[in-house]
């Protein structure tokens, strides 16, 4: 047998492995997206049968009577707020450490490594004590500054790729007479473009399914995230499956979409940082 028809064999092999693992994984995604467009009856009958009598009576009733479309504008702007703001000061900091090389650069470094270290959970009395004195409780400006604590992980993201980067360019650019934000903006920016594409992605779906921050320092109704609405469902919708499965796929719409339209910046951003230098 030659190497070309084993290669081909192989390849063969391996995908449809991939096929078959990827349609286990759908099976849930699928149970719950069909029963959205049943009763509670016809999901009892045939949970995984196709729905002989599709309805949207789910959705439009989900839609009229939670406050989900409340919830979804609660949470754009936490995320696409609280995701800005790490990833800039993630950048910023990354591009600190690799132009002002030295022993308090390094000690600052070592020291931001701690909070891989330290448990999140032990963090959680500090954090609310913290909140409650600057009267951030139960407000969304109070999630984002907490969610601020992201820009360690986009920090160590970004400083690695960054000092895969030709450092004559930033001597270059001094010698023109570039200040150092003009070097960021300018020079640095585009070519981390790659990094910053996959951070922010994976940023984004960490802040947008996060349960335990909002469940810990939202009460009102008005201010919870969508990820909450499905949490109060599961008690509110006990013996109704097909509701609580309908807001849950309002809720996955969103993230989903998004990872679809991104799913190529975050290859690209991957393979980038892993051949950088």
């Amino acid at each position: 047998m030659s190497m070309t028809r084993r290669e081909r064999i192989r390849s063969a092999i391996r995908s449809v492995l991939v096929i078959a693992a990827a349609l286990i994984c759908a099976v849930p995604l699928y149970v719950v997206v069909i029963n959205t467009f049943k009763n509670s009856g016809d999901m009892a009958a045939d949970p995984f049968g196709l729905p002989m009598h599709p309805t949207l009576e789910n959705y439009l009733y989900t839609l009229e009577n939670l406050p989900v479309v409340q919830a979804t504008v609660n949470t754009v702007i936490v995320t696409v707020v609280g995701v800005a703001f790490m990833v800039v000061i993630g950048a910023l900091a990354a591009y600190g450490m690799v132009t002002r090389r030295s022993r308090l650069t390094a000690g600052i470094g070592a020291f931001l490594m701690l909070s891989f270290v330290i448990p999140g959970q032990t963090l959680l009395i500090p954090q609310y004590k913290m909140e409650a004195r600057l009267g951030l409780v139960d407000s969304l400006l109070g999630l984002i500054v907490l969610y601020l604590g992201g820009a360690t992980f986009c920090y160590f993201l970004i400083v690695q790729y960054m000092r895969g980067l030709p450092r004559e360019l930033f001597e270059a650019a001094r010698l023109d007479g570039a200040g150092p934000l003009r070097i960021f903006r300018t020079i640095v920016l585009p070519l981390i473009r790659p990094i910053l594409t996959t951070v922010v992605v994976f940023e984004t779906m960490w802040t947008w399914n996060d349960f335990m921050t909002p469940n810990i320092y939202i009460s009102s109704t008005e201010k919870q995230t969508l990820v909450l609405q499905v949490f109060n469902a599961m008690g509110q919708f006990s013996t109704n499956w097909p509701l609580f499965m309908t807001i849950t796929t309002i809720a996955l719409i969103p993230v989903f979409v998004f990872f679809i339209l991104c799913q190529k910046w975050i290859v690209a951003g991957l393979v980038a940082g892993s051949v950088k230098g």
